[in-house]
């Protein structure tokens, strides 16, 4: 009897995915992080991968690869092999803010990476030196309005998510903001501490401390909920805006990994999320672990993008 060659190459092309679902992951797996360590994206990132090494019984490497607003680290994981074995965690820079900032990329995030899940959001909050003579949103508006000029805000960077909730601000909430921007979130806290801004807006991690201490005061977050890392904190919804703008990290392959790969990412990720250990460290950071389906983190994606490129295009931003 005559062998069927188009049977048996799709016998073992079956053969080979049952395989590869029955055993990954089978060997060390690597997370870039491209942005440097110590970092919430770098935190967030050895968080899941500690506990992703315990489910898999396999080494999980974390590796830096900082520069160009995230793209370097972005593009190694593209340039990757599809395999499973290199996944890229991701801040909204890399996916869903650079798109819209540069005119040209070395990457196409929505062609060339395929999203898993998110893992964890932070929400961004607006604060004020103590000296201000604000608590409310309100009274923020009618002190920026007096300010000649416009009230000076620090952020961690041109085109960061707090740089965009601030100008998003300023043009559909009446605040009358004057962007001071920084090289990062430590330098715009080290001023603002120390009275060389009046205001600011940054995510929750490097405040906190501040806050407690009195050095600094919390007006809103810019979350759709109050962050259990600062409950007293009410959100811009409660002042009666309609915005939110949150520092979120997802997992995110290079487009054309297996299937079975990704979805046991995504249920792994998903179990670490409510992982009592994970749950307090994120939270301690002002982050709230959270998942989604692949579908819906890449609809979340398209969505960022789409809000913050209404944004940087109405305000005229370009990349520095």
């Amino acid at each position: 009897m005559r062998s069927n060659p188009r049977l048996l190459f799709l016998l073992a092309l079956v053969l080979t995915g049952a395989v590869h679902a029955q055993s990954y992951p089978a060997k060390p797996v690597r997370i870039v992080v491209p942005f440097p360590a110590g970092g919430g994206l770098d935190i967030t990132a050895r968080a899941f991968g500690q506990k992703l090494a315990e489910y898999w019984g396999q080494t999980v490497v974390i590796e830096n690869r900082p520069g160009a607003s995230g793209m370097i680290g972005a593009e190694a994981v593209v340039r990757s092999s599809k395999d499973g074995y290199t996944l890229l965690i991701c801040s909204p820079a890399e996916v869903a803010l650079n798109p819209a900032l540069y005119a040209k990329m070395n990457y196409d995030p929505f062609r060339e990476l395929a999203p898993i899940t998110l893992a964890a959001i932070y929400p961004n909050m607006i604060v004020v030196h103590a000296s201000v003579p604000v608590k409310t949103v309100k009274e923020l508006i009618a002190l920026s309005k007096k300010t000649p000029g416009g009230l000076p805000f620090g952020s961690s960077g041109t085109g960061s998510t707090q740089h965009l909730a601030g100008e998003w601000l300023k043009r559909n909430a009446g605040i009358n903001f004057l962007h001071v921007p920084y090289k990062g979130a430590a330098p715009a806290t080290t001023d603002l501490v120390g009275g060389q801004i009046p205001t600011a807006i940054l995510g929750l991690a490097p405040i906190i401390p501040h806050i407690k201490s009195g050095r600094i005061r919390g007006i809103a977050v810019t979350s759709a909920n109050r962050s259990a890392a600062a409950p007293d904190i009410p959100t811009l919804h409660e002042a009666g805006i309609n915005f939110e703008s949150t520092q979120w990290f997802g997992f995110l392959a290079p487009a054309g990994t297996p299937a079975d790969a990704i979805a046991k990412v995504q249920a792994d990720v998903k179990r670490a999320t409510a992982d009592a250990g994970v749950k307090e460290r994120l939270i301690s950071l002002g982050g709230d672990p959270t998942s989604s389906t692949p579908e819906e983190f890449a609809a979340f994606i398209k969505a960022e993008n789409a809000k913050y490129a209404k944004v940087i295009k109405d305000a005229n931003i370009k990349a520095e």
